[in-house]
């Protein structure tokens, strides 16, 4: 299958090729073409591989006459591939021969300096296929994003900001529209590696130690807190009610209005 659609087919080559067809090394003809995932094909394939950039000429499926190409390849991999060549599962000789010019691409958990500018382009592009007009993103979201570690790299972070754009209809990105393993903080002396993907992970006597404190750093603000844990404040009341939590009949908001200001 990856030789047909590499190479093309003469018609009659196997069942139901009805008719000629190029592969896209014949539709690159003067461009560039990009093998992605190099280190997931087989031995037998690297075999073919290596004589056409060797030769630079090609047999289609089913075909008599071989075909020249006039074409720049790019590879990929996210394989280690001299490992594997040391370890007998790459061809050495084909490996050499794509390893001419090397360009290393690191994690983004090792460029997070790339995050904001990742995240703009992804809502830029995202406002023009949803038809929406999301402006931006708040600073504790984006700060949120810039302290984890993306063990599924930059298609994780595209993700998330997907995700938020489910959820946030208008104006810009906050915290209770990123996934929850996000949008939940993590915990004092904790990494964002080993967070737990959500609240209801933490056993609930921490979960209820976790919501007080918030709750009394933020003087009974349930807004205030809401924002700090992370999530809505419809669900910061739930988890009230769920916990049972006897708390003040006075807001902070009530609180901080009363007090009065010292010059």
């Amino acid at each position: 299958l990856l030789e047909s659609e590499l190479f093309g087919y003469k018609a009659g080559a196997f069942t139901n090729a009805a008719q000629d067809k190029p592969g896209y090394f014949s539709l690159a003809e003067g461009g560039t073409i990009l093998l992605d995932e190099l280190g997931e094909t087989s031995p037998a394939f690297q075999v073919k591989l290596l004589r056409v950039l060797e030769e630079r000429e090609f047999l289609p499926l089913g075909g008599i006459k071989k075909v020249k190409i006039n074409v720049r390849i790019l590879a990929a991999t996210n394989r280690n591939l001299e490992a594997m060549v040391n370890e007998g599962n790459f061809r050495r000789d084909l490996y050499y021969r794509i390893n001419i010019v090397r360009l290393c691409l690191p994690p983004l958990r090792e460029r997070k300096e790339d995050i904001p500018l990742l995240i703009e382009r992804f809502i830029d592009r995202m406002n023009r296929l949803r038809g929406k007009m999301v402006a931006g993103i708040e600073p504790e979201a984006l700060n949120r994003l810039m302290a984890h570690d993306y063990p599924g790299n930059i298609r994780e972070l595209e993700n998330s900001i997907e995700h938020a754009f489910i959820l946030c209809s208008q104006g810009a990105i906050g915290l209770h529209h990123l996934p929850t393993h996000l949008s939940t903080p993590a915990l004092p002396g904790q990494s964002s590696a080993s967070q737990p993907t959500t609240i209801h992970a933490i056993h609930r006597a921490t979960e209820r130690e976790v919501i007080l404190a918030t709750l009394e750093r933020n003087h009974y603000n349930r807004l205030a807190t809401a924002r700090e844990l992370g999530m809505h404040k419809s669900t910061l009341f739930r988890k009230l009610k769920k916990l049972q939590l006897d708390l003040p009949e006075t807001d902070g908001r009530s609180l901080a209005a009363r007090t009065p200001t010292v010059a």
